[in-house]
């Protein structure tokens, strides 16, 4: 396999012969500069870039292989500190530098989930808000065919409705991000698990409606499919703007 790199103005991509792919294009239309991450599951070999800085309107495309099954997400307020280490105030990752090497993003996070099958086949995406809300997002879909194969989104700022008992506050006082009941009581009512781990069992709550009347196509709990997920055929490419 040959990795290759290639500069177009702001825009980085990461290319990968020999192998099916997706391209994954990440933009930042935000006002500030984020760090997006990515994390490939299931025990899989995880991408060549797994932590990137984008500054405001610039973008970076990451080729993956298919199939592949992930999620990306983006932190804020980066910097180094002064023990030499990389840290963010919201969704970091724990590596102490800008690439995460495989970690997950510390909720709350929101995400972009993706199971991308091989050539022809159907893949899956969603945005998830089941870690929590940092920053909007939405997913769109470039080429494929589908009756839902089109743009998924959270366009709301959660923090700005994120109860006191799920909020995460700055320095300086602000909301950065809002948990999850999940995340913020861990009970199984709110984590799908125990004897709520099932469809039938585990349904909307207060909180979870929360998220779900600010980004009705975002998961806002585990079992959150029926207007949430979304699919396409004919192996298409995805961008993923942050603050969309």
């Amino acid at each position: 396999m040959t990795i290759c790199f290639f500069f177009f103005g702001l825009t980085l991509v990461i290319l990968l012969s020999g192998i099916h792919s997706a391209t994954l294009t990440v933009k930042n239309n935000c006002p500030y500069t984020i760090w997006p991450a990515t994390q490939t599951g299931g025990g899989a070999a995880q991408l060549s870039n797994t932590g990137f800085v984008l500054s405001s309107q610039a973008s970076v495309s990451v080729v993956t292989p298919a199939p592949w099954s992930g999620r990306l997400w983006a932190r804020t307020q980066c910097s180094t500190g002064s023990s030499g280490k990389f840290i963010c105030a919201t969704a970091d990752c724990g590596s102490g530098q800008v690439a995460c090497h495989g970690a997950g993003g510390t909720p709350p996070a929101s995400l972009a989930e993706f199971t991308l099958a091989s050539k022809g086949g159907k893949d899956n995406y969603d945005v998830s808000l089941v870690d929590g809300f940092n920053l909007p997002l939405s997913i769109t879909p470039q080429g494929g065919s589908g009756e839902n194969c089109t743009t998924t989104s959270c366009g709301a700022n959660i923090n700005a409705v994120c109860p006191s008992d799920l909020a995460v506050r700055g320095s300086s006082g602000s909301i950065i991000s809002c948990k999850s009941a999940c995340v913020a009581f861990n009970q199984p009512q709110y984590c799908c698990t125990g004897m709520f781990n099932s469809s039938n069992t585990c349904k909307p709550t207060n909180y979870s409606m929360i998220f779900k009347n600010e980004c009705p196509h975002a998961y806002s709990y585990a079992y959150d499919d029926r207007s949430s997920l979304f699919s396409c055929t004919g192996s298409p490419n995805y961008l993923i703007t942050f603050c969309p």
